[in-house]
């Protein structure tokens, strides 16, 4: 295991592997990110850090490595940053800022990749932009209100879930821009107390809501769409009321929640997070602990370990 010590000055909110799990961002309420690469199991060197942002930073978000070395990240001073790497000179810049929102941004996604270079924001503001990184070197967005107090986190829907707005085998495999916009699909949590899961409408040209999910009894801190629906859709959903809900869906198509764990956690859940293959989750909380779940055989979810430090 890799271990960084003293790596900011401060809090560090969030650190995410790239694609092949060579290069480590981490950001921090320090205001900066750093970049390192990682060998094996062992080693690991620091490579940069990226200053830019005016308060802490709380998410990055590394792009499919087919749109080049580029890193979003997101901060409470309200702006969205766009990082790319010169290959020759290895020296990392600015490449788009996106300031549409009026206060903290809590989370910023990329897109599956075959849907483009499409990123997912959410904010304090209430709302949830998204912005298209066009291949001319253009941006356009779409900014809309999602969740009354504040939009905590957001997670997009793999590919193959487009189970209530499924397109034909056609649409779906052509490189139709039209066609492929349609299969947007992701799903946001809030400070009401709520998820709500949002699909892309031509008609508008915005995102409409297709699903609310009802279970929880305060903020919705995180939520995480399973990246491989395996038999159904799963989604998870951890909140401040110490619980940590699974969705997935019934014979109708209605979205339904079973409880994680039958006892509450012993703090709030701050994070949750899936594993590639979608069948094992990992939940972090105010405790200071990772824990790993997976469901057996008669659906129901049972501890597959604690993540040691």
């Amino acid at each position: 295991m890799v271990t960084i010590g003293n790596a900011h000055e401060d809090l560090i909110h969030d650190a995410v592997l790239d694609y092949y799990g060579k290069r480590l961002a981490t950001c921090s309420s320090d205001k900066t990110i750093k970049i390192f690469d990682i060998d094996g199991t062992e080693n690991y060197k620091f490579i940069t850090t990226l200053s830019g942002h005016e308060g802490p930073v709380w998410q990055v978000a590394w792009a499919h490595p087919k749109f080049g070395p580029i890193l979003a990240s997101c901060s409470y001073d309200g702006k969205v940053l766009v990082w790319k790497e010169n290959p020759e000179t290895q020296q990392w810049s600015i490449i788009a800022e996106h300031t549409i929102h009026q206060a903290s941004v809590n989370s910023v996604s990329w897109a599956p990749h075959e849907l483009g270079a499409v990123l997912l924001c959410t904010s304090s503001d209430g709302k949830v932009s998204v912005v298209d990184f066009k291949d001319d070197g253009t941006t356009s967005h779409v900014i809309f209100d999602a969740h009354a107090i504040g939009v905590n986190s957001a997670s997009w829907a793999p590919l193959n879930s487009a189970t209530s707005s499924s397109l034909s085998s056609s649409a779906s495999s052509s490189k139709d821009p039209t066609a492929l916009k349609q299969q947007r699909r992701f799903v946001t949590s809030g400070s009401d107390n709520l998820a709500r899961i949002w699909k892309y409408d031509p008609a508008s040209d915005s995102y409409v809501e297709e699903a609310k999910l009802e279970g929880h009894t305060d903020w919705v801190r995180d939520v995480a769409w399973s990246p491989s629906n395996l038999i159904r859709p799963y989604i998870a959903t951890a909140s401040q009321d110490r619980t940590v809900l699974i969705w997935t869906q019934d014979k109708d198509g209605k979205w339904i929640h079973q409880n994680l764990t039958e006892e509450k956690f012993p703090d709030v859940c701050w994070r949750c997070s899936w594993s590639l293959s979608g069948n094992i989750l990992a939940v972090s909380g105010g405790d200071n602990k990772v824990t790993l779940w997976k469901e057996n055989l008669q659906g129901k979810w049972e501890s597959s370990g604690d993540v040691e430090q």
